[in-house]
């Protein structure tokens, strides 16, 4: 959480008035019961009602300084804390985009949008309170007692055990809290994740009548969190009676203590009101510093929880330095390149070796799991190899500034991802000046055109999120063709025709070779009718690359290949 003070460097006026404003309205309170016991020493012993009246304005007087007061440390304390907020909201969601695949496997989705929604919302309250109350409450609960000793030393020494003892409570079970809290967001991130999985998985769900079952594992995760909150609970609500236990015990202590003074001479009648004044200002301060004790203790836990992932180094490094192409005859070779994902025992991809020149087109074929998409991942430097290299035009991918690498791509991932916003609007996340006639182009040729024809406003149809108004091969087609706009060097179609017809698939692939200054084009694919024209395939099986060659060198060397081609033909007949 330390570290995160950082981005409260820009906000030092605001972080030093909201205290500072805060601690002059408390002076003004401790000022307050000395009044009041001039008022019963002076003004009502001696009967003298002006005097009463003048101390009455006076009082009236400090509360309205103090409103003031606490309404200006408010302002600033509210604007550091959303400023502050805002900072690091953005801290983490620039450093999440840099982070790779890998730790984005790792931490999780749901755990990401906890951090950025419910994490920063108690920091940014956390930060609030602290600043109007961090400082306010100690100062008025050691500013009473230093004013009791003004009054009375024996009186006093009431106030000092009673801190003390209120000391040992407080930070007792805000020491007990803080591990309880993380385990609490920790659960939530669960929680959060079940849900997640639900939502985007509803009509499968659905499908097959796993309602029932759903909704268990969802309470069961939901009761292990209500559990541990109430657990959590349990201990934070020590905190008020056992405060109120040692602030009236200390009252009472008080009173018999300040009668006796009273009755022997030593003390007056205004100056025993004027202790328990102080007392009562202390009770007040040690359950608001109690409440926001508890709130910090949140906020600790959900700020570091924010600086974990801030902490996370990504895997793929970034390079600064543009690089220039060195004059290779392939755009893209692979040399004994090696992934294996991170905790896992085994290689997911062993000694893969491919030199592809500009123009070829490649297929990837395979069974499930055997490292399609880990192939065209690491080509696209999603994840960096292990062992061996990667180069494109003839140097390391490692070498290239990421924005430079992504520049020579298009990519069509095998989810189908839109996002809200007209159709020209998509399809410049390709190229963010594309013209319409260059949009027109990319979607003809990804066999996307007769999707705007058919939609009332064209390029200007608003896609909902997700793409949730399209079917799935309009997604598909759509997502090709964004992908298209940019004129790439290297086109990678990892599986994004599977929801095309075999018609609109075939004039896919057509377009494509037709295609002006055409890409060094990658089609990972189930189908062999699908890249059977390719100019070389290359078929895997557990990671390694079994057989490299044409469609009917493959059948004759490739045992695997001709055994998925086979299967399928028996399947599709004449389709192929």
């Amino acid at each position: 959480m330390g570290k995160l003070l950082v981005y409260l460097k820009g906000y030092i006026k605001e972080t030093v008035l909201a205290p500072l404003f805060k601690m002059i309205e408390a002076c003004f309170e401790l000022i307050v019961p000395l009044v009041v016991a001039s008022i019963i020493d002076v003004g009502i012993a001696n009967g003298d009602t002006r005097y009463v009246m003048r101390m009455c304005l006076i009082m009236a007087g400090l509360g309205l300084a103090g409103l003031v007061c606490s309404v200006t440390a408010q302002y600033f304390s509210a604007k550091a804390a959303v400023s502050f907020t805002a900072q690091v909201r953005r801290k983490l969601f620039e450093h999440i985009q840099n982070l790779s695949y890998t730790e984005i496997d790792e931490v999780g989705t749901s755990t990401l949008i906890t951090r950025l929604t419910s994490d920063m919302n108690q920091v940014q309250n956390g930060v609030n309170l602290t600043l109007r109350l961090f400082l306010r409450s100690p100062f008025i609960v050691f500013g009473a007692m230093i004013m009791a000793f003004t009054i009375d030393t024996k009186s006093a020494l009431v106030f000092v055990a009673e801190i003390i003892l209120l000391s040992i409570v407080v930070f007792g079970i805000m020491l007990g809290c803080i591990p309880l809290y993380n385990k609490i967001q920790g659960k939530l991130d669960g929680v959060l994740g079940i849900t997640r999985d639900n939502l985007s998985g509803v009509r499968v769900i659905r499908a097959f009548c796993k309602e029932n079952e759903e909704i268990k594992d969802f309470e069961k995760a939901n009761d292990i969190l209500t559990a541990l909150q109430k657990f959590t609970g349990k201990i934070s609500a020590l905190m008020n009676p056992l405060t109120f236990l040692i602030i009236n015990a200390a009252i009472i202590i008080l009173i018999y203590i300040g009668a006796i003074q009273v009755n022997i001479g030593l003390l007056t009648q205004g100056a025993v009101v004027a202790l328990y004044n102080y007392m009562s200002q202390i009770l007040v301060e040690l359950i608001k510093l109690a409440n926001l004790i508890i709130n910090i203790t949140k906020s600790v836990a959900c700020g570091n929880r924010i600086q974990a992932v801030l902490e996370i180094e990504p895997s793929v490094k970034e390079k600064n330095t543009e690089v220039n192409s060195i004059n290779s005859k392939y755009i893209v070779e692979l040399n004994n390149a090696c992934l294996r994902y991170k905790n896992s025992a085994e290689l997911s991809l062993s000694n893969i070796n491919l030199k592809v020149k500009a123009g070829e087109t490649v297929g990837i074929i395979g069974g499930t799991g055997s490292g399609k998409t880990s192939l065209v991942n690491i080509i696209a430097r999603f994840y960096d190899v292990e062992e061996g290299e990667v180069l494109v035009n003839g140097v390391n991918v490692k070498n290239y500034p990421t924005g430079q690498l992504r520049q020579l791509y298009g990519i069509v991932p095998q989810k189908a991802v839109l996002f809200k916003g007209s159709i020209r609007e998509n399809m410049q996340w390709g190229k963010k000046d594309a013209t319409d006639e260059e949009i027109c182009t990319a979607l003809k040729t990804a066999q996307a055109m007769e999707i705007v024809d058919r939609k009332d406003g064209g390029l200007d149809y608003v896609i909902e999120q997700g793409g949730k108004n399209l079917s799935g091969g309009q997604r598909q087609r759509l997502t090709i063709a964004r992908a298209l706009v940019g004129n790439p060097q290297i086109l990678i179609l990892d599986d994004s025709s599977s929801a095309l017809d075999y018609a609109t698939d075939a004039a896919l692939r057509k377009s494509l070779r037709e295609m002006k200054n055409s890409p060094a084009i990658f089609i990972v694919s189930q189908r062999t009718s699908s890249i059977r024209h390719a100019d070389k395939i290359i078929v895997l099986d557990d990671g390694e690359a079994v057989g490299i060659g044409s469609h009917e060198e493959l059948l004759e060397s490739c045992p695997i290949y001709k055994e998925i081609n086979d299967s399928q033909f028996s399947k599709e007949g004449n389709k192929q």
